[in-house]
C-alpha cells in the first residue's frame, strides 16, 4: 500500500513538473513558430496568455461585467475570486454592477463565497447590485438582495442569455412576450419589471417597459451594455481560439464576449481556461468562441475548474464515454427519490405518455429543478426514451439529467446547444412539455415557484421562457409544504402527519406563470401532486384526479386557500402510479408501433 502511496506521489509530482515544462516551453517558443500564411500569430497573440493580476488589473471602477457560468459549470470561479482578492489588497475596482447568465458558482464557491464575505464583513463596496436570474444557488446574493445591501434584479435565465445576444448586435435591449402578467412585468404592483429592492427601484439601472406592436403588447427589457466579459473555456490554441472540450455546456459565452465587444464601446473580455494547445491542431467547427474577441487568458488551477459541482471531469457529461450500464444507473439515481416523490414523477410521466399518444409522435420535453428531474429516471426506467427527448436549460438534449449541485449536467447527451438557442427551442412553442415544480398555486392557475418571505428567494431561473413556450406544461410537487409524514401502503397514500404549509393559496408572494397567458395561448396546463392532480380551466382550477386513500374533503378541499372547481365525479388516479416497485407499462401505452415515433 504505502508502494503505491509513493508512485502516486511521484506520477503527480512528474505530471506537475511537466505542466511547468510545457508551460515555460511555451512562454519560451511561441515568438519563433510561424505558419504558411507567412503572419507570426504566435508573436501578435502572445501577450494574451497573462496572470490573473494582469488581466483583472484593466476592470475599472463601475465597471459592468457580464459572467458566464449555470452554477458551477462553465463558472470563471478563478477570475472571480482573484477580482475580489485584488479589489481586498488594493481597494480596487469598487462599485461593480454584475450581469450574470444565471449563476456562476455552488453554495460556499463562485459568487455565493464571494457575496458570504462581503454580507459578514457589511461591504458595501466592491458589488453595487448585479442582474441575476437565479439565486438557489447562491444563498447569501440572495440576502445581499433582500437585505437592500445591494441593488437586486432578476430576469429569467432565457430572457438575460437572449438579451446578452442582442446587445451583441448593438440593440438597445431585448423584445419578448416572456414575462407579461408575471413580476417582471413593470404593471407589477409589487416588483414593477423584477425590481427586487429599494435600491433597485431607485437606480432602474435594469429595467422594463411596456411597448405595443401590430397591436400586440411586448415586455422590453434593458440594461447596462457590459464593458468587461469574463468568460470559461477548456483550452485554448496559441491564438486565444476558446473551445470547450471538457465542458459540461456551452451557454453563453460566445454572446458574452460579443456584448462586451459590440458597439458603442468596445470592453474586455477575459477567459478561464485549463490548457493551452498548438494553433492549428484543432477543427476550427471545436472554436467556439474566436481568439480575436479575447483579450486575456488566464490559466486556473484545477480546484477552480470544476466540470460541475460534484465532478472535476466526468467523461459522461461531455458525451465523451456513454455509460456502460443504464440499467444501473437508472437503478442508482432511482434510489435517490422516495415513494412520494416517485408517485409524483411517475404521475408526470404518465401525462406525458398520455400526450404522445394524442399527437402521435416523439416529443421534446423540458425538466425542471428538483421533484421534476427524476421524470428522467421513470423514462428510462419505463424504456420510453426513444419516444421522450429531454432537455435541459443550458442546451443538453437527451441523456439522464442530474439534479443538486449538478443540475443543468446531463449523463451522456447527445447533444448541445448554445444558451439562447436552447431558450428559442421554448420560447418558440417548438417545445412540446415541461415538467416544473411549484411552491404556490392560486385559484387562477397562477403559479410560484420561487419566493416565500424569509425563507426561499431563488430568482426566476428558467421557469418563466419553459412554462410559456411548452404546449403542455405540468407542475410537479407536493400538495402541502412544511414538516409532514406521508407514505404508500397497499396501493394507497397514507397521511401519517399533516404538512404545516399551504401551497394552494388564495394570493401569491410572486407570479412567475400567468394562467391568464397561459389560457390565451390555449395552452395545457396540468398540477400534479401525491393527493390530487388538478387542471386550469378557463373558469379557474378543477380537480380531475384523485389519490386512492385520499379524504377530499379533509385531505384535500380542507388543506387550500380557495374552493377549486369540483366535478360531481371525480376518477381516481392510476393505481399503477402507486405500486412504485413496478413498471406503469409507458412503452406499450404509447404503441409498440415505431411509425408512431418521429
Amino acid at each position: 500500500m504505502w508502494l503505491l502511496s509513493v508512485l502516486v506521489m511521484v506520477l503527480n509530482d512528474s505530471a506537475s513538473a511537466t505542466h511547468r515544462k510545457y508551460h515555460t516551453s511555451y512562454r519560451c517558443n511561441a515568438r519563433n513558430l510561424k505558419y504558411d500564411s507567412g503572419i507570426d500569430y504566435i508573436r501578435m497573440e502572445k501577450s494574451k496568455f497573462v496572470d490573473s493580476q494582469t488581466a483583472l488589473k484593466t476592470v475599472k471602477d463601475g465597471s459592468t461585467i457580464a459572467v458566464s457560468g449555470f452554477n458551477h459549470a462553465i463558472a470563471p470561479e478563478y477570475l472571480l475570486k482573484e477580482l475580489y482578492r485584488m479589489y481586498i489588497y488594493t481597494g480596487h475596482p469598487r462599485h461593480l454592477f454584475f450581469e450574470f447568465e444565471t449563476t456562476p458558482g455552488i453554495p460556499g464557491s463562485g459568487i455565493d463565497s464571494i457575496a458570504n464575505e462581503l454580507y459578514q464583513n457589511e461591504d458595501h463596496e466592491f458589488i453595487k447590485g448585479m442582474l441575476i436570474p437565479y439565486t438557489g444557488f447562491s444563498p447569501w446574493s440572495a440576502k445581499l438582495i433582500q437585505e437592500n445591501r445591494i441593488e437586486g434584479y432578476m430576469w429569467s435565465i432565457g430572457t438575460v442569455s437572449y438579451w446578452f445576444r442582442e446587445v451583441s448586435c448593438s440593440r438597445p435591449g431585448l423584445i419578448t412576450k416572456v414575462g407579461i402578467d408575471t413580476f417582471t412585468d413593470p404593471r407589477d404592483p409589487v416588483y414593477h419589471g423584477g425590481l427586487m429592492n429599494e435600491k433597485a427601484r431607485k437606480a432602474m439601472r435594469a429595467r422594463v417597459s411596456v411597448v405595443t406592436l401590430d397591436g400586440e403588447e411586448y415586455l422590453f427589457y434593458q440594461a447596462p451594455k457590459p464593458n468587461v466579459a469574463l468568460i470559461r473555456g477548456t483550452t485554448a490554441d496559441e491564438i486565444g481560439d476558446i473551445s470547450v472540450d471538457e465542458e459540461g455546456m456551452i451557454t453563453t459565452i460566445l454572446n458574452i464576449a460579443q456584448a462586451a465587444k459590440s458597439k458603442p464601446d468596445r470592453g474586455t473580455v477575459i477567459a478561464q481556461i485549463k490548457r493551452i494547445t498548438r494553433f492549428g491542431s484543432r477543427s476550427p467547427k471545436l472554436v467556439i468562441v474566436p481568439g480575436p474577441l479575447i483579450d486575456y487568458l488566464v490559466l486556473a488551477p484545477e480546484s477552480d475548474h470544476w466540470q460541475s459541482g460534484s465532478f472535476q471531469y466526468n467523461p459522461a457529461i461531455v458525451g465523451e464515454d456513454f455509460i456502460p450500464n443504464m440499467d444501473e444507473m437508472v437503478r442508482s439515481l432511482t434510489k435517490n427519490m422516495n415513494p412520494i416523490q416517485a408517485v409524483i414523477a411517475r404521475r408526470s410521466a404518465l401525462e406525458l405518455a398520455r400526450y404522445i399518444s394524442t399527437v402521435k409522435r416523439s416529443i421534446i420535453i423540458n425538466l425542471g429543478v428538483g421533484i421534476p428531474v427524476y421524470v428522467s429516471t421513470v423514462i428510462a426506467q419505463e424504456g420510453v426514451r426513444d419516444y421522450i427527448t429531454t432537455t435541459i436549460e443550458p442546451g443538453s438534449w437527451g441523456g439522464i439529467a442530474l439534479s443538486g449541485n449538478d443540475f443543468g449536467v446531463a449523463l451522456s447527451p447527445y447533444a448541445m446547444l448554445h444558451m439562447p438557442d436552447q431558450f428559442a427551442t421554448y420560447e418558440g412553442g417548438i417545445l412540446d412539455a415541461a415538467v416544473l415544480g411549484f411552491m404556490q398555486v392560486d385559484r387562477h392557475g397562477n403559479v410560484n415557484s420561487s419566493y416565500i418571505p424569509n425563507r426561499v428567494f431563488t430568482g426566476p431561473g428558467g421557469f418563466p421562457v419553459i412554462s410559456r413556450g411548452a404546449s403542455l406544461v405540468i407542475f410537479a410537487g407536493r400538495f402541502m409544504g412544511g414538516e409532514q409524514e406521508e407514505t404508500i401502503r397497499d396501493g394507497r397514500l397514507v397521511i401519517e402527519s399533516e404538512g404545516t404549509e399551504r401551497k394552494f393559496v388564495k394570493d401569491l408572494y410572486m407570479r412567475l406563470f400567468s394562467g391568464r397567458e397561459s389560457q390565451k395561448q390555449k395552452q395545457t396546463a396540468i398540477y400534479v401532486t401525491e393527493r390530487a392532480v388538478f387542471k386550469l380551466m378557463s373558469k379557474g382550477l378543477e380537480i380531475v384526479e384523485i389519490a386512492p386513500g385520499v379524504d377530499l374533503e379533509k385531505d384535500v378541499l380542507k388543506n387550500m386557500e380557495f374552493e377549486p372547481l369540483v366535478p360531481k365525479e371525480i376518477p381516481q388516479m392510476d393505481p399503477r402510479i402507486f405500486d412504485i416497485n413496478s413498471p406503469l407499462g409507458l412503452s406499450e401505452m404509447i404503441g409498440k408501433n415505431d411509425g408512431q415515433s418521429a
